[in-house]
């Protein structure tokens, strides 16, 4: 699977702007797209659906959200909606510009503790106007567009820190903060999903190879046999509480088809899943 480096990809300069903005559009489907994220970026989605897959987490909005996004590497799904084309606006900014905000606005002495990938951001009137405002830029000059988008950055913020309090400057901190190995972070959270092992070794930043070696590691067990043992199991938890069918679940676990799944439950647990459902 092909790896995109944004926003390297989009600038065809050589050395990357402290800010960028990047109108991307699309008329198709993509599905799980590999992204190296180069900027932290706010992501102002207008038409269709995403879904994004970080180290330990994911989360996924429509076109009234948008999301502020943590450098790094994501799995992305960007999905048309009813309408033809898929659309976002895409704002790259820089860790020198973040600093320079927080050393100016930031009233919180306690740093964040914890590493937050992402912020959801609610759709609002104020947003549709400060998107405007970009679009009427973008064909004026390179320095005056980067002048006022150093304006339009504080702005956002400014609204953004207004709007969500000290949870958004959290947030904010969260995004400087330099992150150990997230192996066990990634692993433990994608025990219920239908991601491949080669999507988690991206998600950590590793080789499939390396990410194996590591794994073992770590756990002492072949990652395959592992995630195979631990989503059988958290769906025969699943089974047992009688809300739910085999035909309900077996995708979220990563099968492909009711009959593999019930194989492998069978050759785990001793007999089908069905017969759980049915006992219950």
């Amino acid at each position: 699977m092909k790896i995109d480096s944004i926003p390297k990809s989009y600038i065809k300069e050589t050395k990357i702007p402290e800010l960028f903005i990047y109108d991307f559009k699309m008329t198709s489907n993509i599905v799980k797209s590999k992204v190296v994220l180069g900027m932290n970026m706010f992501s102002f989605l207008q038409i269709g659906k995403k879904q994004v897959h970080f180290a330990g987490t994911s989360v996924a909005v429509n076109k009234d959200q948008s999301l502020l996004l943590k450098k790094g590497n994501w799995l992305w799904t960007e999905l048309l909606d009813l309408e033809a084309t898929y659309y976002c606006k895409l704002f790259f900014f820089s860790e020198n510009m973040l600093s320079d905000f927080l050393k100016k606005h930031s009233k919180i002495k306690d740093l964040a503790k914890e590493i937050k990938p992402f912020f959801i951001i609610k759709n609002d009137d104020f947003i549709t106007v400060f998107l405007n405002s970009l679009s009427i830029i973008r064909n004026t000059s390179k320095d005056f567009k980067y002048k006022v988008l150093v304006l339009k950055f504080e702005e956002i913020m400014l609204y953004l820190l207004n709007k969500y309090g000290d949870c958004f400057e959290l947030y904010l901190q969260s995004l400087i903060i330099k992150e150990t190995s997230p192996l066990k972070k990634v692993v433990e959270t994608k025990i219920q999903s239908n991601l491949k092992l080669e999507e988690i070794a991206f998600l950590c930043n590793m080789s499939l190879s390396t990410f194996k070696r590591n794994f073992k590691n770590e756990y002492k067990i072949s990652p395959g046999k592992w995630f195979k043992d631990k989503r059988l199991t958290k769906a025969k938890n699943i089974l047992e509480q009688g809300k739910l069918k085999p035909s309900d679940i077996y995708l979220e676990f990563g099968y492909n088809n009711l009959s593999n799944f019930s194989i492998a439950f069978k050759n785990k647990f001793g007999f089908n899943p069905t017969e759980l459902f049915v006992k219950k």
